[in-house]
């Protein structure tokens, strides 16, 4: 979604186009004593002081977290795969309640306060009073990193290279589960996803080198997306390439906006469809989309499915897992 930040902004879920809900209260850690503060398990002590080095350099964390705030892009997911309840949490995908897909029910004993995701109340974030900031998938920029600083508490920024939402699962899982003294279940929910990806690609070889193409149509039009995102690089994990004349028009973004005149790039082996602001009535009302060669086979994956579309988005271990059960017959459907 990486376009200069203004449109990008329009493209995001419709969490970040508006003032997410406050909620009250501070979760807890779910550990037995009831008086304890929020945060990590004492089992992860050992692992600190922990270094996670990030676009504006090395952050040490000197103990284990008791009060974390997790506001980047599904760093509250992450975090909660990881046994950890954070305090205060953003909720990008707009899920309403404590800010989690279905793939995370019940996990919190404690509902976060929930705060803003492209604009920080730093009022609220500093009341919560937290000893660790979690920003590792988010626009990276210098002024939102100063913000935090100013709380002079270690803050997980996103790695060099992940700014603009482009810090990957991985990158995500690793950095977060070497900050919160988890970097042994990290590895673990790790290595169970990249072992659930390979076990779905070898039950359906038909996906090996078959072209895919991913678009979104947003409230702006269509768009698609190119390595580097999330989506394309689920689908390439199963073992489709990226449509190469989509995959040309890469820059510096990892969504690429789409004229009506260029809908035809849309064209692949399979077609799957992202809905953002969008309804499938419209996709399917839409004459110049619906006359794309492999759309009109009907070589088409429509992702209107608002969990399986989150799932996709959340971009996070949990997520992606609960994409992959739900996604792949969709995909072999479409690819004959």
């Amino acid at each position: 979604m990486r376009l200069p930040f203004s449109r990008a902004r329009r493209l995001l879920p419709v969490a970040v186009l508006g003032a997410a809900v406050a909620l009250s209260g501070c979760s807890t850690s779910g550990t037995e004593d009831d008086n304890a503060a929020p945060g990590t398990a004492a089992s992860g002590a050992s692992q600190f002081p922990a270094t996670v080095t990030t676009a504006f350099g090395d952050v040490t964390i000197s103990k284990q977290p008791e009060r974390v705030v997790a506001l980047g892009w599904s760093d509250a997911d992450v975090a909660l795969s990881l046994g950890v309840q954070p305090v205060g949490a953003a909720d990008w995908l707009a899920f309403g309640g404590d800010g989690q897909g279905p793939w995370n029910t019940g996990k919190y004993t404690t509902a976060p306060e929930i705060l803003g995701t492209l604009e920080l109340d730093m009022e609220k974030v500093a009341a919560l009073k937290p000893d660790l900031i979690l920003d590792t998938r988010s626009s990276g920029d210098k002024a939102r990193h100063d913000q935090l600083a100013k709380l002079g508490v270690p803050v997980i920024d996103p790695p060099k290279g992940g700014e603009m939402y482009l810090t990957s699962w991985e990158q995500q899982l690793d950095m977060i589960g070497t900050a919160l003294g988890k970097k042994t279940e990290a590895d673990k929910l790790k290595s169970d996803l990249e072992a659930k990806f390979t076990a779905a690609a070898a039950a359906n070889p038909g996906f090996k080198d078959k072209t895919v193409a991913a678009v979104a149509r947003t409230g702006d039009g269509w768009g698609a997306y190119v390595t580097g995102d999330g989506r394309v690089d689920f689908l390439t994990k199963l073992g489709f390439k990226n449509a190469p004349a989509i995959e040309a028009l890469k820059k510096d973004s990892f969504y690429i906006p789409l004229s009506s005149e260029q809908l035809d790039l849309a064209d692949a082996d399979v077609t799957v469809v992202f809905l953002i602001q969008a309804t499938l009535d419209q996709v399917k009302g839409d004459k110049l989309f619906q006359a794309v060669p492999s759309v009109k086979a009907g070589h088409v994956a429509y992702m209107d499915n608002k969990d399986i579309s989150n799932a996709f988005s959340s971009s996070s271990v949990a997520g992606l897992s609960y994409a992959v059960d739900k996604v792949t017959p969709l995909l072999a459907t479409a690819a004959g």
